[in-house]
């Protein structure tokens, strides 16, 4: 297994009011298209605030095989000197993608349309997680594919040495789909089409107008339109990160859950395509305020100061799985404070992420003695006063598990145990000392 640690099994214990500014890391999302649309661009592009988390540092230095520089400069700050459009060079090893299901869907997306050869593999989490969502619309621009079984990694794509502009349909909420088959179409002739049953969030639209681009979304009879002009010169430009909206909810519903707490969140997005999370906490009574709002490198960015209170169980629609898609888990941990019952809705796209995150939850859940009910697409969460706590739950290489049970752990009556907290480097490598900067008791 490619990044294997040994394990890092980690304990939470009910903390006292948690009070401070929580600094989250930069997003995400964000900081893997920053990395891939700087290689594709003419020029140095200047980025701060990345997270160099392990999944973005992977990026980093897939970038640099297909030919880019990729420098360091300072923490949070990087340089990208791009290579243009069509301009990667092949590879010579391996492109180990660690645990990213972004990081590897954009990258093969970023590759297919460039007559190259690349072969793409991950951690043992990754390697089970379905690609051929994004391996079949690669296909019908040309690339020629070799998956495992169940069109699983590792994959080697040959790339479309004469590429064939594509009109593809999402068959689920998917901005990975999206993404890889848009950053497909930057090396194509004539105007690549993606259609969306519902919108998934947007940060690729936005960066690649924002490096030049000519590309539209528009809402028509089929859906949400996203056209891309192919053979465009991307243009490098400076990317300010703004900090990760799902980083945050860790440190946010701990604030929320545990009495007394009061802390802050500066710089925080509030891209509508990933707020689902933070409308489903309004509207379970979470006192979140939102200060300072302003826009950083096209996207808009708020304080979230957050305090205790009581909340109440509600019905997340179906509708707003997709921009709140990776939260789930901690709104499954806040929910077992909550008074009643909230259920989560559309969430079948849980079952392929890092893990099977609805049954990681539920069994982590029911073996602190919270109650859980469960279909495929969703799940309940029914609240009470007090949360026993006690147990002991299975992260699954799972970054996202392992921090909503320390989470959970820090207002239960008893402790709260995680087998393994080492994949949390892979997103929030510093979750560690900021929840303790805060008075989390956890280690």
């Amino acid at each position: 297994m490619s990044h294997s640690t040994d394990p890092r099994p980690m304990t939470a214990r009910r903390s006292g009011p948690l009070r401070g500014v929580a600094q989250v890391p930069g997003d995400k999302s964000i900081s893997h298209r920053a990395l891939i649309l700087g290689a594709l661009s003419v020029g140095e592009t200047r980025i701060t605030g990345l997270l160099e988390g392990q999944d973005v540092l992977d990026t980093a230095k897939a970038m640099a095989a297909f030919g880019a520089q990729v420098e360091r400069l300072a923490e949070g700050e990087w340089s990208v000197r791009g290579v243009g459009v069509g301009g990667f060079s092949e590879p010579e090893g391996v492109i180990d993608c660690g645990n990213s299901g972004t990081g590897v869907r954009l990258i093969m997306g970023a590759m297919a349309t460039t007559p190259i050869t690349g072969t793409f593999t991950g951690d043992a989490s990754l390697s089970r997680r379905p690609m051929a969502r994004v391996t079949d619309p690669l296909a019908l621009f040309g690339a020629q594919i070799a998956a495992r079984e169940g069109g699983r990694l590792p994959i080697t794509i040959q790339g479309a040495a004469d590429p064939l502009p594509v009109r593809y349909r999402t068959p689920v909420a998917s901005a990975q789909i999206k993404s890889a088959i848009l950053l497909a179409g930057l090396n194509v002739p004539g105007e690549t089409v993606v259609i969306e049953a519902e919108p998934t969030r947007d940060h690729s639209e936005r960066m690649l107008a924002g490096f030049g681009a000519d590309i539209r979304t528009e809402t028509t009879a089929e859906g949400h339109v996203i056209t891309l002009q192919g053979r465009p010169e991307l243009r490098a430009q400076p990317v300010a990160v703004p900090r990760d909206p799902s980083s945050a909810a860790f440190p946010v519903a701990a604030a929320l859950i545990v009495p007394g707490s009061e802390i802050r969140v500066p710089g925080v997005s509030r891209n509508p395509t990933r707020d689902g999370l933070y409308v489903t906490l309004l509207e379970m009574g979470a006192d979140i305020a939102f200060e300072n709002t302003r826009e950083e490198g096209g996207e808009p960015v708020a304080d979230l100061v957050v305090r205790h209170g009581p909340l109440k169980g509600v019905t997340v629609p179906a509708d707003r799985a997709a921009s709140m898609i990776d939260e789930f888990p901690i709104l499954s941990v806040i929910a077992a404070f909550a008074e009643g019952a909230t259920v989560m809705n559309g969430v079948a796209e849980l079952r392929v992420k890092e893990s099977d995150r609805i049954d990681a939850m539920a069994r982590g859940l029911e073996a602190n003695g919270v109650r859980v009910d469960e279909t495929k697409d969703s799940m309940t969460v029914h609240g009470m006063a007090q949360v026993p706590g006690g147990g002991m739950a299975v992260s699954h290489l799972d970054h996202r598990i392992a921090m909503s049970f320390l989470v959970l752990g820090l207002a239960t009556q008893a402790p709260v145990s995680v087998d393994d907290g080492s994949p949390i480097a892979t997103s929030f490598p510093d979750f560690l000392p900021l929840m303790q900067g805060l008075g989390a008791d956890l280690g």
